[in-house]
């Protein structure tokens, strides 16, 4: 053969070996191509899932629930505060501040009915009338107060159930050894001064710092309400102040993407919501401030001019105290000058504020009447140091407007008048503060309801046209 034909021999080889067919089996080039075309099913629902998630009505479903879930926490939390803070205020008024009265009257008429039965005393013999009617009269009281409040206390208040089951028992007590001190005070035996002071003792000692501390802790309790109340429920506007917030940036990013300029829906719920935080905010400043003034106008003076009264109750069992032991030694005379000396004090240290006059004006009777009273003490501490009881005994518990029966008595009135000058004012706040909170919490309900309507009739439309 030629090299010529030898060489085309060749070429036309190397042609036909590529393109013979291949003898790999057909098969498994199908199978390749499957595999490489076929997905797992979940790893394509994670796909659609992403996708989904990325789209635009994803977003929008999301952002709708966020600002429904924004919008409802924030009504429940204000629904929430303002019933929670109403129902408060409103125990407030119907009992704790009733209960922390009896606790005072309970103190008072204790205080009365020592004064009273020591005062009786001194006179000797059959005791005069009014005297013996207001020893009864304070013990009288004593007890309705004790029922009082006992029938008002919470079953978790344990220790102030204690209290008053001890006044009892001793106020019992206390009546038995008046009654006999009475019966040897009238045939004459001198034995009746011991049972007189044993019965005093009794009650200055036992029943008077039981019935304080019942006072004090009914009051602490009042005080402290009224202190935590009287700031506005921020928690409550920061959340409505968040939804308000988020539906307007929600209303601008829609703008945006549909190139519509108002929502109806969501203009409807950011108005409820507005209105929702205006109306929160002015009724709760106006109830803590309600709260505040009832702390200052009311609380405070109370405390004051109670503590006046039972200082001044003290003072004047102290002063006929001595008349009684015809104490000699000056015992009684120092605690008379202890307890006057912090009756001066609450006297000459009250709050005269400008804009607060509660209770002034019955602070300065109060002011001159104890004048008068330490000027007829100090004539009876002279006449008593000469030995003259008689003299004496008639400053003590005589008629004359100069001696110290009528001044203690013009201190004691004043004081009372003024306790229930500050009561009022107390209890006026009080009702006022939960009195604008009263529709407040339907209302909010009511608003919330129709936030979270308006967010959905504002975002369906806007799903529904990517259907």
């Amino acid at each position: 053969m030629l090299p010529t034909q030898c060489g085309r021999f060749q070429k036309g080889c190397d042609v036909v070996l590529r393109e013979a067919p291949s003898i790999e089996p057909h098969g498994s080039r199908a199978l390749s191509a499957l595999a490489d075309d076929e997905v797992d099913p979940a790893v394509a629902r994670r796909r659609e899932l992403r996708a989904f998630l990325h789209s635009t009505p994803a977003r929008l479903t999301g952002l709708g629930i966020l600002l429904m879930l924004l919008c409802v926490a924030a009504g429940l939390v204000a629904t929430s505060t303002v019933n929670g803070r109403a129902a408060t205020l409103d125990a407030v008024l119907v009992d704790a501040e009733p209960l922390s009265y009896s606790a005072q009257n309970l103190y008072i008429a204790l205080s009365v009915a020592d004064a009273a039965a020591t005062t009786a005393f001194i006179s000797g013999g059959l005791e005069p009338g009014d005297l013996r009617d207001r020893y009864a009269q304070a013990i009288g009281t004593a007890s309705a107060d004790l029922v009082h409040a006992s029938g008002g206390l919470a079953a978790s208040e344990e220790d102030s159930r204690r209290l008053l089951a001890s006044i009892s028992t001793d106020l019992t007590v206390y009546t038995g050894l008046v009654e006999t001190a009475r019966a040897n005070n009238r045939v004459g035996n001198p034995v009746g001064a011991a049972y007189l002071g044993e019965a005093s003792t009794l009650m200055q000692t036992s029943l008077l710092p039981m019935a304080q501390q019942l006072h004090a802790g009914h009051e602490t309790r009042v005080a402290s309400t009224q202190s935590n109340y009287s700031r506005p429920p921020w928690f409550a506007l920061a959340l409505l102040l968040t939804a308000a917030v988020g539906l307007v940036l929600t209303q601008v990013v829609l703008a945006r993407l549909t190139r519509r300029t108002f929502n109806l829906g969501l203009i409807l719920a950011s108005s409820a919501t507005a209105i929702l935080l205006a109306w929160m905010l002015i009724a709760g400043l106006i109830s803590a401030l309600d709260t505040h003034r009832a702390l200052t106008e009311g609380a405070r003076p109370l405390h004051e001019l109670t503590t006046g009264r039972i200082l001044a109750q003290q003072a004047r069992t102290e002063e006929t105290l001595r008349l009684v032991r015809r104490d000699s030694n000056g015992d009684y005379d120092a605690v008379f000058d202890d307890k006057s000396a912090q009756l001066g004090a609450v006297l000459s240290n009250y709050p005269r504020e400008d804009d607060n006059p509660v209770g002034d004006a019955e602070v300065t009777r109060a002011e001159e009447a104890w004048n008068r009273w330490s000027t007829a003490h100090e004539r009876m501490n002279t006449v008593l140091a000469e030995g003259d009881f008689l003299t004496g005994a008639a400053i003590a518990i005589g008629p004359g407007d100069e001696n110290s029966a009528a001044q203690f008595t013009a201190l004691d009135e004043a004081l009372t008048e003024g306790i229930d000058s500050a009561r009022d004012h107390l209890r006026s706040h009080v009702a006022s503060a939960s009195g604008v909170l009263t529709a407040l919490g339907p209302g909010a309900f009511a608003l919330t309801l129709i936030a979270v309507i308006g967010i959905i009739i504002g975002l369906w439309p806007r799903l529904r046209e990517y259907q």
